[in-house]
């Protein structure tokens, strides 16, 4: 085999993360087509090791210690008692093989996908450099980078040497006392093992409340937990300067030196860690993009089949393009990808509502893991108003037989926003305990465009915390 035989492939992807392989996966499926993955740090991305995987595993076992804290017979148990928090971190290394990637290189190379490490950049039509290669594809190739924290130019602040999000999900120690800030999904899931792990946590929020983006209830909902639970949320904060003067870079996931004073609103406030949550930009610097008409270090722009405008051979899917930053939803534009190429390389045509990607366009589920789960799905209320739709909304408390079952002190809410022009739902938000699992019953029903007439035949099974389904239907039929 020649050495340009073996730089020659049908897909090549940069960026190994689940959005990578997912799209690498689908393109070459049922096919003799090859597909390489370009990776400059650990193949499974973001999300297998500093996300999704890890801050879910940190942020288990506190959930279930709070059900058997309100679930006689079983409290009695408990007690007073706290984590094993050596015995949560082990959990998450497990889950993170220690940052070691091995085992998500054979998964590609069993699925017949090649590895290649480095910075992989375009260089021309169809073409990738890698260090001293060059890489060559056949049919396309698909930018899957994701993005990085972002840490605010605020004065002092990233000569402190702040965790990001990285840090916070591979914790190594556990800092006495902690500034979030920041008041999004990554902050309030983070503040929320932090307390479970007995870490005094300051949430320092711009804005006035948390989870911005979700229904106002939702947010008080989750701020009043984290309250109740021990944490300081300071809205509304005007953080402008910072002063850790034994700043030191100690590895990942352990306290970066001594303590540090942060300036909020003329006061300050002493920590031994800060922990920086503040929004995430695109990992496209440095990626060719000029190639194409795009701008390194921005989103790049893509059509619903994903591709890139005027390159009809590139594509970009997952958190780069910034449709829906969210690991779920990327794998859900892997696929679509995947699917197109794997069409187009067959000479088929993109006949099919599968080719083209729809969902995120005002049907993202999202689930976030505070000490109450939020589990919501397309507009809140707000945004279909914006969106010009007429809405009708449907909200009552989750207090049902399944949810008195599920643990004593069951507190939550659930709300429909309804298109009240075609009776179908268009957004849908549940908090509370153990709610994840109902927003994809919404889902269905939001994609599906299944009427309110219609779900009062989809019966909910007794006794279960989708009883609530019921009780939304049955709060319309009594206005």
């Amino acid at each position: 085999m020649t050495e340009q035989s073996r730089d020659e492939f049908d897909v090549i992807v940069i960026g190994g993360g689940p959005v990578g392989e997912n799209a690498a996966s689908y393109a070459i499926a049922g096919s003799d087509r090859t597909a390489v993955i370009v990776e400059h740090e650990l193949v499974g991305g973001e999300c297998s090791y500093w996300a999704c995987m890890p801050s879910k595993a940190l942020l288990r076992p506190s959930e279930v210690l709070e059900t058997a804290r309100n679930m006689p017979g079983v409290k009695e148990l408990v007690g007073e008692r706290t984590l094993d928090v050596d015995a949560v971190l082990a959990r998450r290394e497990s889950f993170t093989h220690s940052l070691d990637d091995s085992s998500q290189v054979d998964w590609a190379e069993s699925a017949g996908i090649s590895v290649v490490r480095g910075h992989g950049r375009l260089s021309g039509e169809k073409t990738v450099e890698v260090g001293d290669r060059t890489l060559t594809a056949r049919h396309a190739v698909i930018l899957a980078t994701g993005t990085t924290a972002s840490v605010p130019n605020t004065q002092g602040l990233r000569d402190a040497l702040p965790w990001t999000s990285r840090d916070a999900t591979n914790i190594h120690e556990i800092p006495k006392r902690v500034a979030v800030i920041g008041g999004g999904v990554v902050a309030s899931e983070a503040a929320t093992w932090l307390l479970s792990f007995g870490s005094e946590v300051t949430m320092i929020v711009r804005g006035s409340r948390l989870l911005a983006s979700s229904e106002p209830f939702a947010s008080d909902l989750v701020a009043e937990a984290l309250r109740k639970r021990g944490a300081k949320i300071i809205f509304d904060a005007d953080l402008t300067a910072v002063s850790r003067p034994s700043a030191e870079d100690t590895g990942i996931g352990k306290v970066h030196g001594g303590p540090a004073e942060l300036t909020v609103g003329g006061e300050t406030i002493t920590v031994d860690e800060i922990l920086v949550a503040a929004g995430r930009k695109p990992a496209s610097t440095d990626l060719g993009l000029s190639l194409v008409g795009q701008e390194d270090g921005k989103y790049v722009d893509v059509d619903d089949h994903l591709q890139v405008p005027g390159a009809p051979w590139l594509y970009a899917t997952g958190d780069i393009n910034g449709r829906a930053p969210l690991t779920h939803m990327g794998k859900y534009q892997g696929r679509v990808a995947g699917d197109v190429i794997a069409a187009l390389a067959d000479g088929k045509p993109l006949h099919g509502k599968r080719f083209t990607a729809s969902a995120d366009h005002g049907q993202i589920p999202q689930v976030v893991f505070t000490p109450l789960q939020v589990a919501a799905v397309g507009h809140t209320e707000k945004q279909a108003r914006d969106a010009g739709i007429d809405v009708e909304i449907l909200g009552v408390d989750i207090a049902v037989a399944g949810s008195s079952l599920y643990q004593d002190n069951y507190s939550g809410h659930a709300q429909l926003v309804v298109d009240k022009a075609a009776d179908v739902i268009v957004g849908a938000t549940f908090v509370g305990p153990g709610v994840d699992e109902l927003v994809h019953a919404a889902t269905v029903a939001l994609v599906g465009k299944v009427t309110l007439d219609d779900l009062w035949h989809a019966v909910p099974s007794y006794p279960t915390v989708s009883e609530v389904w019921l009780r939304l239907l049955e709060s319309r039929r009594q206005q």
